[in-house]
C-alpha cells in the first residue's frame, strides 16, 4: 500500500495583499497531476497555508518605523509594508472556503495571540507554529488550548527549544507534527542537514515528522520523502518574477507540478521493506537471465560433463545451481553448440 505524503503549499505572503491572487495560488495547487510515461493520475497537494500576523505584536515601534526602500517594498516603512501584505480575518476565511471547495485542507500559521480572532470565523485543519515562535510559550499555550492539531517548524530550534514547546502543547493534546526546517532563505546546501529527519524519527517517533523546505528547486523534498518525511511544506506562487521577497525562492506552476509528480511517484517507488521477484519483471527474467547451454555440439548418447557447459540467455532452462540435473545425464537428441539444454534433451 502506497503511503501518502501530506504536502502543504505555503502561500505565506506571496498573495501580495490580494485575496484574488491567493485564490489563484489555491487553484494552482488543486490542479490534477499527471505522470506522462505510465499515464498515472496522481494526487495533487493536500493543503494550502496562509500566515496571519498581528502588527501590534510583531516588531518594536522603532523597527516598524524604519524606512523600507527596496524593489520588494509595498510601503515607505517596514510597518507600512507589513500592513499592505496583511489579509483580514474575513479574507483568510474567503481563501479557506475556496480551498475547501476544491477539496484541499487548510493550514494557518498564527504569529500572535491577537490572531486567534481568526478562529471565530473558521477552524483550520492544522495550526502552524512558525520557527520564530517555537519559544513563544504564551502563544503555544493558547494555540494548544484549542485542541486543533499543531505543526511545529524547527528552523531556529535545538533539542531544548523543541522539548520545551512540546511540554507546553502536550498538556492539552499530542496531535503534533514536527518539521525539520532551516530558517535560511534560500538554504545553502551545506546547511540543510536532511539527516535531522532521521534524528527526529528516532527520538520523536510518536509524532508525525516532516520537512519544511527553503531550498531552491525540488530535489530536497524528494530526498526527504525517501528518508521518511511524512509531511512536505514548500513555498508556492503563480509567478516567481512577481514583486515580493519570497517569490523568487518559491515554486511557480511548473515547479509545483514537477514536485508533486516526483513526490507522488517516489511514494510508489518506496514500496515495502522486502526482497522479492516482482511479477512485472517476469518477461525480462526469461529473456535476459542465463541458463545452462552447450559449449559444443552434444551427440546422442553422450554423457554431459561440466566442461561442455556454459551459461547463455534466455533464462527458461536450468540454472547453474541446478547443474546436477544435467551433468552425468545422457543426451537423448543431438544438441547444437551454444543452445539451451532443456529436460526433453536428456534421458
Amino acid at each position: 500500500m502506497v503511503k501518502e505524503t501530506y504536502i502543504i503549499g505555503e502561500i505565506g505572503q506571496n498573495h501580495n495583499g490580494s485575496v484574488d491572487i491567493a485564490k489563484l495560488i489555491v487553484d494552482l495547487v488543486a490542479r490534477p497531476v499527471k505522470e506522462e510515461v505510465f499515464g498515472l493520475d496522481l494526487k495533487p497537494m493536500n493543503a494550502i497555508k496562509l500566515t496571519k500576523r498581528d502588527l501590534n505584536e510583531e516588531l518594536t515601534n522603532s523597527q516598524m518605523n524604519l524606512p523600507y526602500d527596496n524593489p520588494n517594498s509595498f510601503g515607505k516603512t517596514y510597518g507600512e509594508h507589513r500592513a499592505f501584505l496583511e489579509l483580514s480575518d474575513e479574507d483568510h476565511f474567503e481563501v479557506y472556503k475556496h480551498a475547501k471547495s476544491l477539496g484541499l485542507e487548510f493550514v494557518e500559521t498564527l504569529c500572535a495571540i491577537g490572531c486567534m480572532s481568526l478562529l471565530k470565523l473558521f477552524t483550520p485543519d492544522y495550526l502552524k507554529v512558525a520557527s520564530r515562535d517555537l519559544t513563544n510559550i504564551p502563544l503555544l499555550e493558547v494555540m494548544a488550548e484549542t485542541k486543533i492539531p499543531i505543526i511545529l517548524s524547527t528552523g531556529m530550534a535545538g533539542k531544548k527549544e523543541l522539548d520545551d514547546a512540546l511540554a507546553v502543547i502536550t498538556k492539552y493534546h499530542s496531535d503534533i507534527s514536527i518539521l525539520h526546517c532551516v530558517s535560511q532563505y534560500p538554504t545553502q546546501p551545506d546547511n540543510l542537514n536532511l539527516k535531522t529527519i532521521l534524528y527526529l524519527k528516532k527520538h520523536y517517533g510518536q509524532y508525525r515528522i516532516g520537512f519544511s523546505d527553503h531550498t531552491i528547486g525540488i530535489s530536497a523534498p524528494i530526498v526527504a520523502v525517501g528518508m521518511g518525511a511524512e509531511i512536505i511544506e514548500k513555498h508556492i506562487t503563480i509567478d516567481r518574477r512577481m514583486k515580493g521577497t519570497d517569490q523568487a525562492g518559491s515554486l511557480g506552476p511548473e515547479g509545483v507540478n514537477r514536485m508533486l509528480r516526483d513526490i507522488r511517484v517516489t511514494e510508489r517507488w518506496l514500496g515495502e521493506e522486502d526482497l522479492y521477484i516482482d511479477k512485472s519483471i517476469a518477461s525480462a527474467k526469461v529473456k535476459l537471465e542465463r541458463s545452462i547451454a552447450t559449449k559444443r555440439e552434444l551427440k546422442v548418447g553422450e554423457v554431459i560433463t561440466e566442461e561442455t557447459l556454459h551459461l547463455l540467455s534466455p533464462g527458461d532452462g536450468y540454472k547453474w545451481n541446478e547443474r546436477a540435473s544435467v551433468i552425468g545425464h545422457k543426451v537423448k537428441v543431438t544438441i547444437p553448440a551454444n543452445e539451451i539444454i532443456y529436460p526433453e534433451h536428456l534421458s
